[in-house]
């Protein structure tokens, strides 16, 4: 489960421009089911975003939990802040917002979705839950 949650100022998405950043998001996760990336767009009033003690009217902060998957050394984890660099740029860097984010990961063993412990990567009951893009009792396999 990758969660991004994007602090922004007011009005600084439309509902199309919220919708086609979800896409590239959830486009980064090639190897997971399309249903474990959400996306939660939160804006945040003029007064109630403070960077260095100051008003930040132009900023926006991202959040991301992962937990489906962690990035195993350095070298995956540069690539990887490419990746979302890469595919958030149309919507912040390339709008002149300043922005920042950062990633927690989560044991994969703390997590379950609607009941369920999810699939381990690889197998085929986690391959069947990426073409049913659901979750489904697991088999074992």
């Amino acid at each position: 489960m990758p969660l991004w949650k994007i602090y922004h100022p007011v009005g600084a998405f439309s509902a199309d421009d919220k919708q086609q950043l979800s896409k590239r998001i959830t486009d980064l996760y090639k190897r997971l089911p399309r249903f474990y990336v959400g996306v939660v767009f939160q804006e945040v009033a003029p007064d109630s975003f403070y960077v260095a003690g100051e008003p930040a009217t132009n900023f926006v902060r991202i959040w991301v939990d992962h937990i489906a998957r962690t990035l195993p050394n350095a070298e995956a984890r540069t690539w990887w802040i490419g990746q979302c660099d890469e595919a958030l740029a149309p919507f912040i860097r390339d709008r002149g917002f300043d922005w920042e984010f950062h990633i927690d990961e989560t044991s994969f063993e703390l997590w379950s979705i609607q009941g369920m412990r999810p699939p381990l990567a690889g197998t085929e009951d986690e391959k069947r839950w990426i073409a049913e893009n659901r979750p489904t009792p697991l088999t074992g396999t």
